[in-house]
């Protein structure tokens, strides 16, 4: 009992000695020149007025995110921004804030693991390396699951807006004022595709071209609807055809693909049945054939 105190109170006092070294090492790192945000900036105060947690969290992530940029190679860096891009700019965060938001994660998971090692009596280590395995992670769990959202929502929701923006044009408009019917009548301001089309609608305003917006929307947006329908304007723009017909054409293409894959998905869901219903099927017949089979075993 006693070697068991002993051992722990030594792993308790190497815990606090890492974590003393840690915070040396994050505190005297060299940083690097904080950068404009723009967009991201933009939604990161939409997520600190939309959520109170974030809003109280949010300026250690930042002061953190300073002293670990430093330690983040550029290539490290690109790709967790990409990612972050795909997410929609999540919570606004840049890569280094989102490295100190794993930093903080791990430390807290770390912690709650080893407080519930200690009520429920078990390995102090086992559980605090767990909790900090998962705390590191779920920052990046969370990233990945808004981007698959997000990229979900747009390839829902572009058919109908190529429909809407096809009608509009065909009524007279042009593409800029195509673009702001959508995005006015709008019924979910923060549908992700409508608040893409808000950004393409405000970067065409301060004057980029129209090739220039939706390559950089395609940039965000790499799914399979978003580069065709990008490739058709920007080659109708190229060539000089009438954005509204490419548009009526996009539509009758998008409204085929998306009876194909509901028509897809019906099958896979017949597909998909077969288990449960297997299931079923047995539990029903345990019910009609045990009371048989017992009154066979008691005779």
């Amino acid at each position: 009992m006693l070697n068991y105190l002993v051992f722990r109170y030594l792993f308790l006092v190497c815990v606090a000695v890492a974590l003393g070294l840690a915070v040396y090492t994050v505190a005297s790192a060299p940083t690097r020149v904080a950068s404009r945000l723009g967009m991201r900036g933009l939604k990161r105060r939409w997520a600190i007025e939309a959520n109170a947690g974030w809003a109280s969290l949010e300026p250690v992530v930042r002061w953190l995110g300073v002293r670990v940029s430093g330690m983040v190679g550029d290539t490290t860096r690109a790709r967790v921004d990409a990612m972050i891009a795909l997410a929609g700019d999540y919570l606004g965060l840049t890569p280094d804030e989102f490295f100190s938001l794993s930093l903080l994660s791990s430390v807290l998971g770390g912690v709650f693991g080893a407080v519930v090692a200690v009520l429920i009596d078990g390995s102090i280590g086992a559980f605090a390396l767990l909790g900090l395995m998962f705390g590191a992670m779920l920052p990046y769990f969370q990233t990945s699951g808004e981007s698959t959202r997000r990229l979900r929502l747009i390839n829902e929701g572009l058919p109908y807006v190529i429909d809407l923006m096809a009608l509009a044009m065909s009524a007279g408009l042009d593409f800029p004022g195509a673009i702001r019917q959508v995005v006015e009548k709008s019924s979910n301001p923060d549908d992700p595709l409508l608040v893409e089309f808000k950004r393409i609608l405000q970067e065409m305003q301060l004057g980029r071209t129209r090739k220039q917006v939706l390559s950089d929307f395609c940039s965000r947006a790499p799914t399979g609807p978003v580069t065709e329908f990008v490739s058709a304007l920007i080659q109708a723009e190229e060539r000089g055809n009438p954005v509204a017909d490419v548009l009526q054409i996009q539509a009758g293409v998008s409204r085929l693909r998306r009876s194909v894959r509901a028509e897809e998905a019906a099958a896979k869901a017949a597909v998909k049945m077969i288990g449960p219903l297997f299931l079923l099927f047995a539990c029903i017949m345990m019910l009609v054939m045990g009371p048989m089979v017992l009154t066979l075993m008691e005779q």
